[in-house]
């Protein structure tokens, strides 16, 4: 298969993945660059996955002010000064920073929710069920599909890019992560609105 040089630079462009990397993904793909950014997006991950364990000893603080009503403060963390330096790097955690002026996610990761919170979720979400007279067979299934959509509302990672809902937060993490070659790890944030 002939994979032409403004398919792999168009792809790149997109994904700020390597030529090489782009170039395999394409060839798996068969010339279809839809299929070449998925097979990409799972390379991040599994990347990202890998990289994980190793130490964060950098990173920045990004402060974003919508305005003047919402204000938010995140910690990015990476592993080395030359990432943390990197425009890349730093739009990243600015558009985290937007995608939390936007959202007002709670929690970074599903397990960063107190186990109390999450009991009193499931067991909200089995009492809605029940009024509403499901039949105890499905009532697990409902309410775990109510938890997986309170994940996405609640839970920054989860939640849809607000610039690309087909992507999640992690998904944008995760690519990140394989294109700078680091570790990252949004550690946490603040957010802030007049009033509040």
């Amino acid at each position: 298969m002939e994979i032409s040089a403004e398919q792999i630079k168009k792809v790149r462009e997109e994904t700020g993945v390597s030529v090489i990397e782009v170039k395999k993904a394409l060839v798996e793909a068969k010339g279809d660059e839809q299929k070449a950014k998925a097979i990409l997006r799972k390379k991040g991950a599994a990347s990202a996955e890998k990289k994980s364990e190793r130490e964060i000893k950098s990173g920045v603080i990004e402060a974003y002010i919508h305005d003047s009503k919402i204000g938010v403060l995140i910690e990015i963390g990476c592993e080395t000064d030359f990432v943390a330096r990197n425009t890349d790097f730093k739009n990243f955690a600015h558009e985290i920073a937007l995608q939390i002026a936007a959202t007002n996610p709670l929690y970074v990761s599903k397990d960063q929710i107190p186990q109390e919170v999450l009991e009193k979720q499931k067991d909200l979400f089995e009492d809605e069920a029940l009024s509403d007279k499901k039949p105890k067979n499905i009532l697990d299934k409902i309410v775990e599909g109510k938890l997986e959509k309170y994940y996405q509302e609640a839970c920054l990672l989860n939640q849809p890019s607000v610039r690309d809902d087909s992507k999640t937060v992690q998904d944008l993490l995760s690519e990140i992560i394989q294109k700078l070659g680091e570790n990252i790890k949004i550690s946490r944030f603040v957010r802030f609105r007049l009033g509040e």
